[in-house]
């Protein structure tokens, strides 16, 4: 398995970079896109790495959140046949709240109508090809962790606080085990973990790629997620976009070398 990051917050050399995550994955012959960033930036990204998008199988969207879906369009022009899962009951209806204001950060509106021909809904546990998988939350009580970081979904005309049902993760199962794509793991990195461990018990955790969304999160906070992390026994963690950098250095001095920055260009074979 090899993913390369198509777009981050941070770059290597002349890519682009934005505030947006997209990672291409090869996989036991399979080419598939996970997100698309927050513009075409990873499309050019990609030309530039001389990946070719239009041989892309099929694409995934990891929640439904503009820096993640919004190089959507972006994609299907260049792309003219891949389906792209999204989760089952995701709408265009996420929001940030600073002070009293709810301000729109969702799936660039009119992109579930226009693409409804491409987009699949998927179901929890849903297997893609052989080896890769798709797995929802199942951690109660994640409500907590949307009014902590003031996000929101806003249905019947009413915001509340967001469970991240649109979230899901998506999975690689390798030799040396399973692989744990999370773009934002808005959930909980740690819930997330032990979500996968619950529904694979018979598998070993070996790597975990994608943002934390730590930045605004305290130093206590990010020393005793980092402990949770530890008593998992993953090997591997590949961070950055959301994370924020103040929140990776943390993790480094916390697990060493178990922990890997995340940035626009980068290759990870696993």
């Amino acid at each position: 398995m090899k993913a390369t990051i198509l777009i981050d917050n941070r770059t290597k050399g002349t890519l682009a970079a934005e505030w947006g995550l997209s990672v291409y994955v090869e996989y036991r012959g399979h080419r598939i896109l996970l997100d698309t960033g927050a513009s075409d930036r990873f499309a050019k990204n990609a030309q530039a790495l001389g990946i070719d998008l239009g041989a892309v199988e099929f694409g995934v969207l990891s929640h439904a959140h503009y820096d993640h879906a919004d190089g959507m369009g972006a994609f299907f022009a260049g792309n003219t046949m891949a389906p792209f899962y999204i989760r089952e009951g995701a709408e265009e209806n996420c929001y940030g709240k600073r002070w009293i204001f709810h301000k729109y950060i969702g799936i660039h509106r009119g992109f579930l109508k226009t693409y409804r021909d491409r987009i699949i809904y998927a179901e929890d546990g849903c297997q893609i090809v052989p080896g890769v998988s798709l797995l929802a939350h199942h951690t109660e009580g994640l409500e907590a962790y949307g009014e902590q970081n003031h996000l929101y979904i806003r249905q019947n005309g009413r915001y509340r606080p967001d469970s991240f049902a649109h979230e899901q993760s998506l999975i690689f199962d390798t030799e040396k085990g399973l692989v744990i794509c999370s773009s934002c793991s808005h959930g909980g990195a740690d819930n997330i973990i032990r979500e996968v461990v619950s529904a694979y018990p018979d598998k070993k955790i070996h790597a975990m790629i994608g943002g934390f969304h730590l930045y605004h999160t305290s130093p206590e906070d990010v020393r005793a997620l980092a402990e949770r992390i530890r008593s998992t026994g993953i090997d591997k963690i590949f961070t950055g976009h959301c994370t924020g950098q103040p929140a990776f250095e943390i993790l480094k001095e916390e697990l060493g070398e178990q922990v890997c920055q995340l940035c626009t260009g980068m290759e990870i074979v696993l």
